[in-house]
């Protein structure tokens, strides 16, 4: 079988696709001692230009020979990967029927075509230049993903290591366009829609009111959509730290920020939350949490401090207060003083 994975490669860079080889659980091989482990490193490392064997995954993949051989023999027993996306021309139509996934003739026209070792298939087509969708989910299409850039598919005669059947061609079609009903379904989903805000928000810092709702939030959320893997989950926090001030500022309402948030974890592959329960996870105080506020203990203050967005409106009004009263600073401001003026 070694020598088999070996003579595919081959023949598959031959064919101009780039190839590179998995460790046995289907999984990249891990990088060498060399390449950086920590992230602010890997920052300043470009994987593409990385040129370590079989660093980086799918950055790996080549169409040389001679390097194709040397990761043959430094990954003995690997699973033969072809790289996708626009770096291969590549677009596969990856179907799973354990999670629902079927063929849908009307979107999916015949062409060069894999049975995978789990019982799925692997359509190939040609890549069709512009940004597809990770999966087809939002199309109402289950257990259908889309392997295109920053991808890889499983190539034959691999073993599948769960099932140990092999991965197998079905057919000699070449590889095709992909037809438009297909590339129609592939495309990203819309951007969510513009989210409700009050007409007056709340200005939470002295610098005042937030002017452009609708572009902070898109840009919390693109962080979130152009964050590396391994920093998506953090950066993820960082961006819900940011709608929560904009909630706190009455710019959205909690339940839009929570469905912003959502969608772009889901976009992200991060875990959604353990509980589901709308009465649980779209509450302020569980979902939209603002660290780093401490509780005012004084009487009038207690049932701001109670509701994250009420207690940073407390705060604002305080600090808006002592820039238009420097002595107010100096001592506890009775109630009514903070609707003066504001």
């Amino acid at each position: 079988m070694s020598a088999t994975i070996l003579h595919a490669a081959l023949e598959l860079a031959e064919q101009g696709l780039p190839v590179f080889l998995l460790g046995r659980a289907k999984r990249p091989v891990a990088n060498c001692p060399a390449c950086p482990k920590r992230d602010r490193d890997r920052r300043q490392h470009d994987p593409q230009a990385c040129g370590h064997l079989t660093c980086h995954g799918f950055y790996a993949a080549t169409c040389d020979a001679d390097r194709i051989r040397a990761m043959h023999d430094a990954v003995p027993g690997g699973l033969l990967a072809i790289r996708t996306g626009a770096a291969s021309g590549l677009a596969v139509v990856d179907i799973d029927p354990r999670n629902g996934g079927r063929l849908i003739p009307e979107l999916m026209p015949p062409t060069r075509c894999t049975a995978t070792g789990d019982g799925g298939w692997h359509l190939h087509y040609r890549h069709p230049g512009i940004p597809l969708a990770k999966d087809l989910n939002h199309r109402g299409h289950p257990g259908i993903d889309i392997k295109a850039d920053g991808g890889y598919v499983v190539a034959p005669p691999s073993i599948h290591p769960g099932t140990r059947r092999p991965y197998r061609w079905v057919g000699d079609r070449p590889v095709i366009e992909m037809a438009p009903p297909l590339i129609a379904a592939c495309k990203p989903p819309e951007a969510a829609p513009a989210v409700s805000r009050l007409t007056s928000p709340t200005p939470t810092t002295i610098g005042g009111a937030i002017s452009s709702p609708d572009a902070l939030l898109a840009a919390h959320l693109r962080a979130v959509d152009r964050a590396p893997a391994g920093r998506r989950r953090r950066t993820l926090y960082g961006a819900a730290r940011g709608v929560a001030r904009m909630v706190a500022a009455g710019a959205i309402t909690p339940q839009a920020g929570y469905a912003a948030l959502y969608e772009a974890g889901l976009r992200a592959e991060q875990t959604p939350p353990r509980s589901t329960l709308p009465s649980r996870v779209a509450s302020p105080r569980n979902l939209l949490r603002c660290k780093g506020l401490r509780r005012d203990r004084r009487p009038w203050a207690a049932a701001a401090a109670r509701h994250p967005p009420a207690r940073m409106a407390e705060q604002s009004r305080r600090a808006a207060v002592r820039l238009r009263h420097p002595a107010a600073g100096l001592q506890n401001p009775a109630p009514g003083e903070h609707a003066v003026g504001l």
